[in-house]
């Protein structure tokens, strides 16, 4: 071959490798922006706002303040029931409660008994209508394991979510039972069978796997292999436990922590000019016997107490991140970080003592404000939203950023304007809350509640520019405000506590 020849076949070979290569980048490029998002989503149980994310200096949570560098943290989201069972079934579903049994942890068994049906189930069902493939791992729904069944009882055949998994899945370990799992402790011994003669905590030197989160996180990296080799987006849910009672964590954990330099709550009384109707005694909490001290309205714990409970409460929420980070680390181990939305949500808040209740079950500030995170592949990088948000606008936001049509009008709304732009946005959210005969709105400034009962006064007003721990009900001073507020109010009123044979307060 003359070198004129191999002078125009190198430029030719050249030229076409170029053209090939350009081809294939574009072509996966294009691949990519027409591929939809795979997520994981994290639930976490009972963990109010304490991450160093949120501004608490005293938690260790890296792992989770890592991927916050990566997301948009929701400074103000707040759940619609204060308990477990409801304020999943809202998330899931994006609607607020309308019966009494929408207030009950047993809510989808109530609805299967009374043949209450609604098509789809969840927004994870339709994620599966439009071809995701859907994992369940631990506690989603309000089930440990996503199947009915009593405490005491052996696993329940019967889900509580049947039409909204590929999978559901979860290790009960020593335990047998998710039940039994849910309230463990380390030597494979749960409050239930001991007829609640246990204590609220535990400290024990052992390894993560030696309580039940140690074994979700294991399963869940298990699936994120089996996962990233399946030509099918996927929806990956993974609940934990902790920080639940009883505060069970593993020794390390603990050894984080200076008892002695964590605070106490700001807000310890009962609010002035508030009926103690509005909170609730302790129940759960003292519902472990072998509990150093009793809480209730009528008494305090001491310092020296209350500081241990709050410390195994950190110890719960260190543990549960260093989970998190064994699965967000296998996640990008993998390569699926580049086009997984990532979903941090705790399921409600929970008083650390503060108003004089240690639990949830009131629908005050710190019993309803939780964690939302979401990190976005190429649309969210490290931002904070001081935005009213709702837990029942994550179904269709979740839908809009999927490409999926909503398929019936929710309660929520799409927060994608707060996604794409945190602070500069006029989305005026407002969220509203019930239990306890109440229903409660929270603006950007104010919280108003309105109760369905006699004891007075019935209504409370909080102004959050001045008190944001609710220290004082001012709703007897400013009528103007409530007269201003009340119109919002009743546009969250669905009827529910009207249906019960309450009536509202004049």
């Amino acid at each position: 071959m003359s070198k004129s020849s191999i002078f125009y076949l190198a430029i030719f070979t050249g030229v076409t490798f170029t053209f090939l290569s350009s081809y294939t980048i574009d072509n996966a490029n294009e691949k990519k922006k027409k591929s939809k998002y795979n997520i994981l989503f994290i639930i976490i149980d009972d963990l109010r706002p304490d991450l160093g994310c949120y501004g608490n200096k005293i938690v260790h949570s890296p792992n989770i303040d890592n991927l916050a560098k990566e997301a948009t943290v929701f400074k103000n989201q707040f759940v619609t029931v204060p308990t477990c069972g409801p304020s999943r079934a809202s998330l899931l579903t994006g609607m607020w409660p309308r019966t009494a049994a929408d207030l009950s942890n047993d809510v989808l068994e109530i609805r299967k008994k009374e043949n209450i049906k609604t098509s789809p189930e969840s927004f994870v069902e339709n994620l599966k209508l439009n071809g995701y493939y859907t994992i369940g791992i631990g506690k989603i729904s309000h089930s440990p394991d996503g199947h009915i069944y009593k405490y005491l009882q052996p696993k329940g055949k019967e889900m509580e979510l049947p039409n909204s998994w590929n999978e559901m899945l979860f290790d009960p370990g020593k335990w047998g039972t998710g039940w039994n799992a849910f309230f463990g402790y380390a030597n494979g011994t749960n409050r239930n069978q001991l007829k609640g003669e246990a204590k609220p905590y535990e400290k024990e030197d052992v390894n993560d796997e030696s309580y039940p989160d140690g074994l979700t996180a294991n399963l869940a990296i298990k699936k994120l292999k089996e996962l990233s080799v399946k030509r099918q987006p996927y929806f990956l849910g993974v609940g934990f436990f902790k920080p639940h009672l009883p505060f069970n964590a593993p020794k390390k954990y603990w050894d984080l922590y200076d008892e002695s330099k964590i605070p106490l709550t700001p807000s310890p009384d009962i609010p002035n000019n508030v009926n103690v109707a509005s909170l609730q005694e302790s129940g759960e909490f003292n519902s472990y016997k072998l509990g150093d001290e009793k809480a209730g309205l009528s008494r305090t714990l001491s310092d020296a107490y209350a500081r241990k409970l709050k410390h195994a409460y950190y110890a719960g929420i260190s543990y549960i991140d260093a989970q998190i980070g064994k699965v967000l680390a296998e996640l990008k181990q993998l390569d699926l970080d580049k086009n997984t939305i990532v979903v941090v949500w705790g399921d409600h808040g929970w008083h650390l003592g503060d108003n004089k209740v240690w639990g949830k079950h009131t629908i005050v500030e710190w019993a309803l404000r939780s964690p939302f995170i979401i990190k976005v592949p190429e649309k969210t990088k490290g931002a904070y939203s001081d935005k009213i948000v709702s837990s029942i606008d994550i179904y269709p936001t979740l839908m809009e950023l999927c490409n999926i049509k909503m398929p019936h009008k929710t309660d929520g709304k799409s927060i994608m304007p707060i996604i794409e732009t945190p602070q500069k946005n006029n989305l005026n959210n407002v969220a509203y809350s019930y239990y306890r005969n109440g229903i409660t709105v929270r603006t950007e400034r104010y919280r108003f509640t309105k109760y369905f009962r006699k004891e007075e006064p019935a209504e409370e007003l909080y102004d959050h520019y001045n008190d944001p721990y609710e220290k004082n009900n001012i709703a007897a001073k400013h009528p103007d405000i409530v007269k201003r507020l009340l119109p919002l109010w009743k546009k969250g009123d669905t009827g529910l506590y009207s249906k019960a044979g309450n009536k509202p307060v004049d």
